[in-house]
């Protein structure tokens, strides 16, 4: 009897017969079972379709679900304007490294060596379609030898993902270190018919008011907390969850003063009065 509960509440949640008949002949009974639960369609469908690109077994299923694949994904959407350079859908907020199996006091060097050791696994929080290219990218700009942390290339997207690994809370230098590294990718690194390279920058802790009014999506970077620990799943949920209605709050006051009262308000203030 569960079980044709469990099918009857799958033909209701999944009433579009071609989303169905794409999904349903890769996705296996257990699957299904484990989707089911989850309280959104666009949930539901996010891991469907993961499960289907990347080949995800079950228990690796529960892993994604658990680590909230999902909803820090969103996190990240939500903090793209509408004239972002940032493609939706790449990246995620925040990243969660508690596999590196880092000491409590560890260095930039130690980050960026447990990353590497973990790459693979790494290369899984960005999602499908990234591929490894480089580490300690060298970049000879006049007389001084910069090095840019892990270059990537998106296969789907076509285009190089430049990515910095920072110690600490976000600072708003780190904006123009970033855009010189897209730049100079962009000018010896960019192959014809890619699209522009994007940066990620990966913090501590992100200020995400100051993120905000750099306006860093416009310059093509994400920026991006990484926990080296979780807590446990009632407070990871519960952090989680604060994020994602702080990042929703941030877009509506964003669309608000965009396009309405206060925006309004703003431009008759500033606009020449006769006298």
């Amino acid at each position: 009897m569960t079980n044709i509960r469990r099918m009857l509440r799958f033909a209701e949640e999944f009433t579009d017969y071609e989303i169905v008949a794409t999904l349903s002949p890769q996705l296996s009974w257990s699957h299904i079972v484990e989707l089911l639960p989850l309280s959104t369609i666009e949930a539901k469908l996010f891991y469907a379709k993961d499960i289907v690109n990347r080949r995800l077994g079950v228990r690796e299923l529960r892993k994604q679900i658990s680590r909230k694949a999902y909803e820090r994904r969103e996190i990240a959407n939500s903090q793209l304007s509408e004239a972002s350079s940032v493609p939706f859908n790449v990246f995620k907020d925040p990243y969660l490294l508690d596999i590196l199996d880092l000491k409590e006091n560890f260095l930039e060097a130690d980050l960026e060596k447990a990353v590497l050791a973990e790459l693979e696994k790494f290369i899984l929080e960005f999602g499908q379609g990234f591929t490894f290219v480089e580490r300690q990218k060298r970049m000879i700009i006049g007389d001084e030898d910069i090095v840019l942390d892990l270059l990537f290339y998106h296969r789907i997207l076509k285009r190089l993902v430049a990515v910095e690994l920072k110690i600490g809370v976000f600072k708003a230098a780190y904006k123009g270190q970033m855009e010189l590294y897209l730049k100079w990718l962009d000018k010896h690194e960019r192959q014809e018919g890619e699209e522009a390279p994007i940066g990620l920058i990966l913090c501590a802790t992100a200020n995400r008011e100051k993120i905000e009014l750099l306006e860093m999506d416009k310059a093509g970077i994400a920026v991006a907390e990484y926990w080296t620990h979780l807590p446990p799943k009632n407070e990871f949920e519960a952090k989680i969850k604060t994020i994602l209605l702080e990042a929703q709050e941030r877009l509506e006051r964003r669309k608000l003063l965009s396009g309405g009262k206060i925006q309004k308000q703003i431009d008759y203030f500033y606009e020449t009065k006769d006298t």
